[in-house]
């Protein structure tokens, strides 16, 4: 008897499962990771991390942090429509932090398989080149 209970709520669930994909909103990301690879010290790298709502219903994007106050996010407040794109940005202020970083934003939403996900960003700052005074006048001169 209790196998038979276990059965039938081991199937209740996977049928629920089955039926909020069908129904409610769902966010398909088209990547979940990006590299910056090498960034000028003082630049504010920027990327976009796009999405379709792939569900039946409108996907409510309810709150997107970054994991720093270096990382700002960007995102839309207004529903997604099924089958609509949009996108959630990240943009990296690399003034004052040299050296590797790697950061995370959380995106939480309304969807019904996946309601918390999270983008990544990395890579290295590096220092602006250093120009010694008359340098560049010397390069010029020379380029002539």
């Amino acid at each position: 008897m209790k196998r038979v209970i276990s059965l039938f709520m081991l199937l209740a669930i996977v049928t629920l499962g089955v039926n909020a994909q069908n129904k409610g909103p769902v966010m398909k990301m088209d990547e979940t990771k990006h590299s910056f690879g090498e960034v000028t010290e003082g630049e504010k790298a920027r990327h976009e991390f796009h999405f379709t709502n792939d569900g039946k219903e409108p996907l409510i994007l309810t709150n997107v942090k970054a994991s720093c106050g270096c990382t700002t996010p960007e995102w839309p407040r207004e529903p997604i429509m099924p089958g609509q794109r949009a996108k959630v940005t990240a943009v990296y202020n690399s003034k004052g932090r040299p050296g590797r970083f790697n950061k995370s934003i959380t995106i939480t939403s309304n969807d019904v398989t996946q309601p918390t996900r999270v983008v990544y960003i990395d890579g290295t700052v590096i220092k602006p080149p250093t120009v010694v005074p008359g340098e560049k006048e010397k390069s010029m001169m020379s380029a002539d």
